[in-house]
Parts: structure tokens; sequence; C-alpha cells
């Protein structure tokens, strides 16, 4: 599988785990600590509990702020 960076000017709006570690630059594991600390609360989609991330709270953690219109 190739290496696909992810622009912050082009984020989803929900994340994957392997999406948000990436843009983060932290491990799957460092984002399941961070969400059983409310640092970063996951989403949980479909019947096997997957883990999504809304790009809002990905980019506060990163000191950005969206403009809104």
């Amino acid at each position: 599988m190739a290496d696909q960076t992810l622009s912050i000017n082009h984020l989803p709006d929900l994340l994957t785990v392997r999406e948000a570690a990436s843009v983060l630059r932290v491990s799957p594991l460092t984002l399941k600590r961070w969400g059983k600390r409310g640092k970063l609360p996951a989403i949980r989609i479909n019947s096997r509990g997957d883990r999504r991330y809304r790009k809002e709270a990905i980019l506060y953690l990163l000191g950005i702020q969206i403009k809104e219109d």
C-alpha cells in the first residue's frame, strides 16, 4: 500500500483511525488512549464499532481554527 499523505486543507469530515493518526503524527494506540481520557472522542460506526474522528476535533488538537463564513 502506498503511503498517502492527507492535506489538512482536504480532510474528510470523518477520519479513520489510520488517517487521524497520520495527520496527528501519533500511533493508533495513542488515539485510543486519548479517547479514553476524553482528549479526542471517537464516533462509533457500524456493527463492528469502528472508530471515526471529527475533522474539527483533529484541527483543534493541531491548534487550527476553522473560519466560519
